[in-house]
């Protein structure tokens, strides 16, 4: 409310400062939005992206090297940094001073855009653009706050949204119920409205030293025994996407960002040796693949067993040009107004 009454100042600075996030807790994909972002600028710009780096051992600021860990950075930043090695990515608590940090980086690093993930509610940066996703199932203005629901905030923090974007739709969603959607979103007019779902790819191997070969879920055999590990926000999906394909499923699921303890090895092991079939597999999430592939208590066993399931976003209804077109837009326009400022100083 201090901010909201101007009492708090919100800092604006001088890069396009893209924020994705969201009011409600966790599970509405933020992470995989982000690395979109990521393929749509860095072949133009320098990219940053900057998060908190939930469960880190590390604090302040931190710029996350190519061979880093989950221990170092958080999960999802070093999977964001593992998968573009080529970008700026920094984690720190306090988002203002991160900002400032990178912008305080020597020229040729300093990054062209700033990628805030899950700072909506970081109310000392004003971002240039603001980015709310709310998931299909769970749409914000169904939900209630905390501790009645799962709203960080009111349903009216909506309004600081530029762009609103409805992930994990399903693929049979008829247009009626995307109208219906839009109406009970009472979106003002300068807000736009997108619809978005989870695309799966093919499983990784996450040890490829030991020759296991990738593939989509189809290719495997419907009777394979397969080991589910998750510790994401809202695993449903991923657990109906995987049964789909499986009759034999076992599953372990563990709370958002878990680290594994002994105790959970012990468990998710007693579980891998009562499934018979020689070409057991095991799968787990691309963000607790950072988590697990750096355990020393890793069982040597499960090394030729475990792959990874790695997701993009895609757009429906051919709406993805237009969203991409939107913010191309946006960054040029910000980076032309700055230099224009610059000018004039």
């Amino acid at each position: 409310m201090l901010f909201e009454w101007k009492v708090l100042p919100s800092e604006r600075f001088p890069v396009p400062v893209i924020c994705v996030g969201n009011i409600s807790v966790g599970g509405t994909g933020k992470t995989p939005f982000t690395e979109y972002l990521i393929h749509l600028l860095e072949k133009q710009y320098r990219v940053a992206t900057l998060s908190r780096g939930y469960k880190r051992k590390t604090k302040g600021f931190v710029l996350a090297k190519t061979e880093c860990t989950a221990q170092e950075v958080g999960d999802e930043s070093c999977q964001i940094k593992r998968k573009f090695p080529g970008i700026i990515v920094a984690v720190d608590a306090n988002r203002r001073r991160g900002i400032r940090r990178l912008l305080a980086l020597p020229d040729g690093k300093r990054p062209h855009v700033i990628l805030l993930d899950d700072a909506m509610q970081h109310r000392y940066v004003s971002p240039s653009l603001t980015i709310m996703l709310t998931e299909y199932d769970r749409l914000y203005y169904d939900d209630f706050m905390l501790p009645a629901g799962n709203l960080r905030e009111s349903v009216h923090a909506a309004y600081r949204a530029d762009i609103v974007v409805v992930t994990k739709c399903r693929k049979d969603i008829k247009p009626i119920q995307l109208r219906i959607i839009e109406k009970n979103m009472s979106l003002m007019a300068n807000q736009r409205l997108y619809f978005s779902d989870i695309v799966y790819h093919k499983v990784k191997p996450l040890f490829p030293s030991k020759r296991l070969n990738s593939c989509f879920l189809s290719e495997i055999n419907k009777n394979e025994d397969v080991l589910l590990i998750t510790g994401i926000a809202n695993s449903q999906p991923l657990i109906d996407r995987v049964k789909s394909h499986f009759e034999n499923i076992h599953i372990c699921e563990f709370p958002d960002h878990h680290s594994f303890k002994q105790s959970d090895i012990q468990q998710i092991d007693n579980r891998f040796e009562k499934m018979t079939s020689p070409t057991r597999k095991i799968i787990c999430t691309e963000k607790d693949a950072m988590r697990l592939k750096t355990l020393n208590n890793l069982p040597d066993t499960w090394k030729s067993h475990l792959y990874y399931l790695p997701i993009s976003v895609e757009f429906l209804f051919g709406r993805g040009d237009n969203f991409d077109a939107r913010i191309l837009k946006h960054v040029v326009s910000t980076i032309n107004i700055q230099q224009k400022r610059n000018v004039k100083n």
